[in-house]
């Protein structure tokens, strides 16, 4: 964590520094206060009293502003530290391959983003401030109070150990629980997460109740957990006062013994080495309650770790796509996901799409389709075979170059809480708003956008809910075709379009854009029955591949496919 503070160091220092500074005015206070007494109050002696009152007011201010300014500048490194590090982890998460993202859930990474980074963030600030403040406070005491009395420091020294040992039993008890403590709200915020973005399925299905008795296991096992690290804690702040008010009677103790002997030893300075002694003690106490965020902090660092060091999986090439014409070719391409390495989604896959031209793929569900297509812009890699764009393997590109090339649509539409007008410039963010409405245009949305109040400018809800299935996925569709790619890959994303609205999209598509390559996935016969070749893929293998005419003669399972959906819908869904 160190490299993303070197950048604030001076205000680390500043701030360490204007710390020292006001320890001392508070070292001064006791031993100020030691002289009222024993030379004014006991001497009768106003003037004293006065002068020495006035020093210890300016101290006080002193110290008072030394604090101050000591709390900005810590909050300043603080701040600006969880800034940069929560702006390198969210970089890291848009970066990570789909295959790590994986591994964590979206609960765990929002946890891992929002408290992780506030419990690293504020371990920065209290090293700054409270570790500086109760090392400074400790050795400073002890040395104070040896000047008053070396029986006194002796006194703290023996009180040392007990306060060491209390410490290292009650943190080695807790430090376990709290790496547990964040993996429990990792569960809560997940369960969250689910339930917000899933809100009306739990309503269609009435499973309020369900929903909330899960909500309520996650939440109780946050609780019970945390409960668990403040009981063992709770006994640690008992267990530092009893030591404290040992000592300070020993104090007192051993002042009245040294009064009794004759020695020369006041009651300021008693009073004095009761404050010193407070002083170091309770610096002690707060040295371990920092112990304490630092142990929670080291279980925060090694979630954030655990993210930031994740390999590179896909990694960038270094050639560019600019100049592509939109050739694309499988040669013998095997796939298995990585949590199932021994299960081939795709086996020894093979074709070839020349440039400008439209290829329809079809198969049954888990037949492979949607794997197919994510190796092309590398959203995973090939384990076996290549994919080759104009005659050059995919992972010879740059990631940007690849993915600027390649325009995908996927089936659930993915839009964001801003304008209609915002969503769709992702395509192109220097887009004018012409060349964004004759995209709508194109993607049959113009019609419906128009339609609202605020037409282009209408603002979208989260997760695009104030829109209809169909409407989210013009939108989409609206999105790649300003992107104005050499390859778009349509994965079932006109599954929400009527037939007339979608053979519409499709001759739009066609006649403006006759050189891009065009990957359509589809369900239905009837979207992918004009491309120029339609592959049918079974169980992750190309079981055959020609036109609409030539598969009606030449492949079972596709005459198949055509005559269910007759049955079901009549020729013109086929």
């Amino acid at each position: 964590m160190l490299k993303y503070l070197k950048k604030y160091w001076f205000f680390c220092v500043l701030a360490a520094l204007l710390m020292v500074g006001e320890v001392s005015m508070d070292l001064l206070q006791p031993d100020l206060m030691a002289e009222i007494v024993d030379e004014g109050v006991l001497k009768s002696d106003v003037g004293l009293i006065v002068r020495v009152g006035i020093r210890m007011i300016l101290f006080v201010l002193l110290g008072g502003l030394f604090g101050v300014l000591c709390g900005v500048f810590a909050n300043l490194a603080a701040q600006q530290f969880g800034n940069d590090l929560r702006k390198e982890l969210f970089s890291k998460v848009m970066h990570l391959s789909f295959q790590q993202t994986d591994r964590f859930s979206t609960g765990s990474l929002v946890t891992r983003l929002t408290n992780d980074v506030t419990q690293v963030q504020h371990m920065v600030m209290m090293s700054v401030r409270g570790l500086v403040r109760n090392t400074v406070m400790f050795l400073g005491g002890i040395v104070m109070l040896y000047f008053q009395s070396p029986r006194f420091a002796l006194v703290a020294a023996c009180a040392f150990p007990f306060v060491i040992i209390f410490v290292t039993f009650f943190l080695r008890k807790a430090s376990p629980l709290f790496a547990v403590v964040q993996k429990k709200l990792d569960g809560v915020n997940h369960v969250m997460q689910e339930d917000v973005a899933g809100a009306r399925v739990v309503k269609a299905y009435v499973k309020e109740e369900h929903e909330l008795n899960r909500f309520d296991r996650a939440n109780e096992e946050l609780c019970s957990t945390n409960l668990r690290v403040q009981t063992i804690l709770a006994f640690m702040g008992p267990c530092m006062n009893i030591v404290l008010n040992t000592c300070v009677i020993l104090v007192i103790v051993l002042g009245g013994i040294s009064i009794k002997e004759g020695s020369e030893m006041k009651p300021g300075q008693i009073m004095a080495a009761i404050t010193y002694l407070a002083q170091i003690l309770h610096g002690v106490t707060f040295m371990a309650n920092i112990f304490q965020i630092f142990t929670r902090a080291k279980a925060s660092v090694d979630r954030i770790n655990e993210v930031l060091r994740c390999p590179v999986v896909i990694s960038d090439g270094k050639g560019e796509t600019e100049a592509i014409k939109g050739k694309v070719e499988f040669k013998n391409v095997s796939f298995a996901y990585p949590n199932s390495p021994s299960n081939l989604v795709l086996n020894d896959v093979s074709f070839t799409v020349n440039a400008g031209e439209t290829l329809g793929i079809i198969g049954a569900t888990g037949s492979g389709k949607s794997t197919l297509i994510n190796l092309i812009p590398r959203f995973y890699d090939a384990e076996k075979g290549q994919v080759l764009i104009d005659g050059i393997d995919v992972k010879e590109f740059t990631l940007n170059s690849l993915r600027g090339q390649v325009a995908v649509v996927l089936q659930k539409a993915e839009l964001y809480s801003r304008s209609v007008e915002a969503n769709i410039r992702w395509g192109d963010d220097k887009a004018d708003p012409w060349a964004i409405k004759s995209a709508a245009e194109i993607a049959q949305a113009d019609d419906f956008i128009c339609d609202t109040e605020f037409g282009y400018h209408t603002m979208v809800t989260e997760g695009g809910h104030s829109l209809s299935g169909g409407q989210k996925q013009r939108i989409s569709l609206s999105r790649a075709v300003l992107k104005n790619s050499k390859i778009m890959i349509l994965d079932d994303s006109t599954s929400a379009l009527d037939l007339k609205t979608e053979a519409a999209f499709f001759g739009a598509l066609n006649r403006n854009f006759p050189d891009t390559t065009k990957i359509i996935i589809a369900q239905r016969i009837a979207s992918i029955k004009n491309a120029d070749r339609i592959l049918v893929l079974e169980h992750g293998s190309v079981a055959s591949m020609g036109t609409h005419e030539e598969l009606m003669k030449a492949s079972d399972l596709y005459r198949e496919i055509y005559h269910s959906q007759l049955k079901e819908g009549g020729e013109g869904n086929a």
